[in-house]
């Protein structure tokens, strides 16, 4: 068994506190461009990260304060 992904990491780490920071997304971007594809358990990630947000479960905050 793999451990998570640094993208997967990131997102469980919004998903916890129910907030995406600045931090937090540029560290995914950073990764992402870092891998220049992205893994399938990694898009699944980031959908579910997006349907919380769509939900209105995790917001999008301006400042990296949890």
């Amino acid at each position: 068994m793999h451990p998570p992904s640094g993208i997967r990491k990131l997102v469980e780490t919004a998903l916890y506190f129910r907030r995406l920071t600045p931090d937090l997304e540029n560290a995914i971007n950073s990764e992402l461009t870092r891998l220049g594809h992205v893994p399938d358990a990694d898009f699944e990630a980031l959908e579910l990260l997006m349907a919380e947000m769509d939900a209105g479960r995790v917001q999008l905050v301006a400042s990296h304060s949890l």
